[in-house]
């Protein structure tokens, strides 16, 4: 196996100056591996090896490593003496929150952050500022960010959140030391595609909002059940909750509307990030106008409180709004385009594991799949737990990564495809997929 000797001794030179050797940990990764340059669906790591890639910043560079319209935005701002004055409005932020609330119908306005989960932290006070009620619902598998109230129960073991509980909540298994037990007690966490367990915190709490991916990515691929996000909306309704999409992953990579114009489900507000800007560093609240209008409500004790001198940073709101665009162009036509290499990628892979005698199932919404080493669609993330086989993913994993393609070394993790990525590079993928297959076929079930 390739040890990525010069990656390792990059890390441990790190480590001397960067608790870690990486300034987010959710990059931490066996094997870890410095990649130094990315061109449309190609990367290439500090050994000089090149790869066909499917993490592409967590989902993040939907157009592509360095797409050419993006950059050419970039690089003609510089030439504008393009000025952060933290005084005042900007004319790009006018403009694209003008392009922005014109793509997602359910939007009235927005205000920008510079990350989703400053977005996802702003959409949950904006909740108690409108509910005077306190206690938040997530789920469980769910990711919403790095704050106190979502840093909780990712990908936890069975043994720290324990059997499933249904109708019931989950103990609150933190990411993170340092979040106030206080605080804990008003996070009630339950499994996705679970109606009877909102009902259940329901009655027992004053809850201010319920936040979810309308498609858990963070574990993958766990698509709603039929009826699952409609009786979210009815259920805020009828008990005065604020229904909030985290769609920092979904948003614009399925849809230019979002998921949620796929799901045919209105959110009071929602949040994004990621393909928003093509990966340049940004993140989005935004919903309707009654629950907007508290950041600058006119009482003191209705008006919840944004602000960030990197808030719609220049640059980063060229790439964006110039990302909206190529979106929306048909032009490009680029839903077209990822959908039609996302069901290639289907296809191929059902027919090569049709082929190795154990249990799996593909999940796949646009340009975003999963691989999973059971029988059956997983509902949440119990499911998973119990019945997926996570050190054949793992394996699977590292071994198409020696073979040239790219995907987060961590069992479960969503794959995806980008508008940079060509009919050939999915052949070539299958083609490598194949192979490992055999080879795996070969180590786990020798003739």
């Amino acid at each position: 196996m390739n040890v990525w000797p010069k990656s390792q001794a990059l890390l441990k030179n790190n480590e001397k100056w960067i608790p870690g050797g990486v300034v987010s940990l959710n990059r931490k990764s066996d094997p870890n591996i410095c990649f130094t340059k990315g061109r449309g669906s190609r990367v290439w790591d500090l050994e000089g090896n090149e790869y066909i890639d499917y993490q592409a910043g967590f989902a993040a560079s939907f157009l592509g490593h360095n797409d050419p319209d993006i950059n050419k935005a970039v690089q003609e701002s510089f030439s504008q003496d393009m000025v952060l004055m933290g005084a005042g409005p900007t004319d790009l932020e006018g403009k694209f929150a003008e392009l922005f609330c014109s793509s997602v119908p359910s939007v009235d306005s927005i205000q920008i952050t510079t990350t989703g989960s400053e977005a996802t932290y702003h959409a949950i006070r904006i909740a108690r500022t409108v509910t005077k009620k306190d206690h938040i619902i997530v789920m469980q598998g769910g990711y919403n960010g790095w704050h106190n109230d979502v840093a909780c129960n990712v990908i936890s073991a069975l043994a720290d959140v324990g059997e499933r509980v249904s109708p019931g909540e989950y103990p609150f298994d933190s990411l993170s030391a340092g979040i106030p037990d206080a605080h804990k007690s008003l996070v009630h966490i339950i499994n996705y595609n679970d109606l009877d367990s909102v009902r259940y915190v329901l009655k027992r709490y004053p809850v201010a909002c319920l936040i979810l991916e309308p498609i858990l990515q963070n574990i993958g691929i766990v698509k709603p059940l039929p009826g699952y996000l409609e009786g979210l909306r009815q259920l805020a309704d009828e008990n005065g909750f604020l229904l909030i999409f985290d769609e920092v992953k979904t948003g614009f990579r399925h849809a230019i509307g979002g998921y949620q114009s796929i799901s045919g489900v209105t959110p009071d507000l929602s949040t994004f990030g990621k393909a928003v800007a093509n990966g340049y560093p940004m993140g989005v609240i935004g919903g309707k106008k009654k629950y907007m209008d508290h950041f600058v409500h006119p009482e003191r004790d209705q008006r919840a409180l944004i602000a960030g001198t990197y808030n719609a940073f220049p640059l980063t709101t060229v790439a964006a709004i110039a990302t909206l665009k190529k979106l929306s162009s048909p032009e490009h036509q680029v839903y077209q385009h990822i959908n039609k290499l996302g069901k290639m990628l289907e296809d191929g892979l059902n027919t090569i594991f049709s082929t190795l005698d154990k249990p799996y199932y593909l999940a796949r919404q646009g340009s975003a799949y999963c691989m999973y080493f059971m029988d059956h669609a997983p509902v949440d993330f119990h499911d998973i737990v119990k019945n997926h086989d996570f050190a054949f993913d793992k394996n699977y994993r590292i071994k198409l990564i020696e073979k040239g393609i790219f995907n987060f070394p961590l069992p479960i993790k969503q794959g995806s495809i980008s508008f940079a990525h060509t009919e050939k590079d999915i052949e070539i993928t299958l083609e490598k997929t194949q192979d490992v297959v055999n080879e795996m076929s070969m180590q786990y079930y020798p003739a």
